[in-house]
């Protein structure tokens, strides 16, 4: 699983509220939500943004509170995938419940800025800045997370195997 796409480059601890701010939170309408996402910080993303794009963070992505809100925000936006540093815990499992690819990478995506080209492959972890041609080195998936991404998510893995499983 290999991703390409045009970078949003965020900082540090990006929390949920940020990510999607609370005053939308009493929809679930995943396009509504994308149409919020970051717009406290980045109030062209939600206009600009493009299916494919990829967002490179720094550390502690997604802290704050739990709400899956905010990876649905992400994914309906149409990024493909977010790299960071570092995630927080509950975010990273949200992101990957909803199929979300997520990819932790510890030391860091060095001059990696907006609007530059990034290669993401989930499966050996490597992303490749295409602009400056720095090649960074990502924590991959274990072969399950990477079928829960394949899948888009956990509820339609979970369908799938008990599809799998009523079949004769």
């Amino acid at each position: 699983m290999e991703f390409s796409g045009r970078v949003w480059r965020l900082g540090d601890n990006i929390d949920t509220d940020v990510i999607i701010p609370a005053r939308w939170l009493n929809t679930t309408d995943p396009q509504e939500l994308a149409s919020h996402c970051l717009e406290d910080i980045q109030p062209e993303f939600n206009h600009a943004v493009q299916a494919g794009d990829i967002i490179v963070a720094g550390r502690n992505f997604g802290c704050g509170s739990s709400r899956e809100h905010a990876p649905i925000a992400i994914k309906a936006s149409g990024v493909a995938c977010v790299v960071a540093t570092s995630f927080a815990r509950i975010f990273y499992r949200n992101a990957i419940n909803i199929g979300l690819p997520i990819l932790e990478c510890p030391g860091g995506t060095g001059s990696t800025e907006t609007s530059h080209q990034l290669l993401v492959n989930v499966e050996n972890g490597r992303v490749k800045n295409l602009t400056t041609g720095e090649v960074y080195q990502a924590n991959p998936f274990p072969p399950f997370m990477r079928e829960l991404i394949r899948a888009g998510g956990l509820l339609p893995y979970v369908a799938a195997q008990i599809g799998r499983q009523q079949q004769p």
